[in-house]
Parts: structure tokens; C-alpha cells; sequence
């Protein structure tokens, strides 16, 4: 088993995700990916990437000392950073097609792709409540309409989410696009 450390380098094993080692608790580990999302993972879906001694290191450093410069910000900073929240910012999109979620599809059968691509589906909209990020898009391509049908289906069984086909000039005919109606504390 990999064992983590804070700043360490890791790949999600059944997405095209990468991110950095940011809390350790348990089994669970969280990362922060490329684009600054943090997510939380178990330790047996994800696998340290190897960078070499020192340059592991300063991989490491690199990110630490990156986040203590962002809690550091200045009045007029922090006064931008305010305004910029305020700005729509892009909608999540998660790209279901088994080529982005797998690196090699050879020996999964058809059940077995149309399986991990709900299950990685589940876990983006269980992620979405829990941070309560309002919509995201998931991009299952046009096909058969299978795996359409059956996440039209599991979409269903929630009571907080609407969806539809999302933006035709965009994506056509091939995502949905998902809301969180989500309760105000």
C-alpha cells in the first residue's frame, strides 16, 4: 500500500487527474488538483507519482510554499479576490467517455465500462452536494444512448437535482447538464 505524505504527487487511478497531497486523515486522503479543486480520495484509488529524490523535494516545498503565499494577501488583493467570487466561474465539466477515465479499456466488457462511468458519475454528483457546487456538466457523447439512459436514470433517485441537455452550440446532443437545488443554512 502507498503510503502519502503532505505535498506528495499523485494520479487518481480511474480518472485523468492529477493533483498534490494537501491532508492525510486515516484512509482518506485530499488532494488538489491542477485547476485548484480539493477532493477527497481513498488511499487505494490513488498512486503516488515518482518525480526522483530532490526533485520530489522541491516538488513538494513548491507547493507549501505556494499556499502560504495565497493566505498571505493584501488588503486590495483580498478586495479583488472578493469581486472575482462574485463572477460566474466555469462550470465543472466531467468527460465520461471510458478513454478519460481508464488508461488501457482492454478486458473490461461492456457492463464493466458502462459501470465505472456511473460510478464515477455518482462520485462527482455526491461531491458536488457535499461542497455545494450548484451545476456541473457531464459529457457522455451521443452512441447508443445507453449510458444517457441509465444516468438519466440515477439522476432520478435524487430529490435535489433537476437536469437537462446541456448548451446544443456547446456540446451537442452529446451532455447533461446538472442543478443542486441546495437548502440555504
Amino acid at each position: 500500500m502507498n503510503k502519502f505524505e503532505i505535498g506528495d504527487k499523485v494520479s487518481v487511478l480511474d480518472e485523468a487527474m492529477d493533483g498534490i497531497v494537501v491532508a492525510i486523515k486515516g484512509s482518506e486522503v485530499t488532494i488538489e488538483t491542477e485547476d485548484q479543486f480539493t477532493m477527497t480520495y481513498g488511499a487505494h484509488e490513488l498512486v503516488k507519482v515518482n518525480h526522483g529524490g530532490n526533485l520530489n523535494y522541491f516538488v513538494r516545498s513548491e507547493a507549501m510554499d505556494k499556499k502560504a503565499i495565497d493566505t498571505q494577501l493584501s488588503r486590495s488583493q483580498m478586495e479583488l479576490k472578493k469581486k472575482m467570487e462574485k463572477v460566474e466561474r466555469g462550470v465543472p465539466e466531467f468527460d465520461l467517455h471510458i478513454e478519460k477515465l481508464v488508461k488501457n479499456k482492454n478486458g473490461l466488457t461492456n457492463f464493466d465500462i458502462l459501470t465505472l462511468q456511473l460510478e464515477t458519475a455518482k462520485r462527482h454528483v455526491e461531491f458536488a452536494i457535499k461542497n455545494r457546487i450548484p451545476k456541473i456538466v457531464f459529457i457522455h457523447g451521443v452512441g447508443e444512448g445507453v449510458l444517457k439512459t441509465e444516468l438519466d436514470y440515477m439522476l432520478k433517485n435524487y430529490e435535489m437535482i433537476s437536469f437537462q441537455d446541456a448548451n446544443y452550440q456547446k456540446y451537442g446532443l452529446g451532455a447533461t447538464e446538472i442543478y443542486f437545488r441546495q437548502n440555504v443554512r
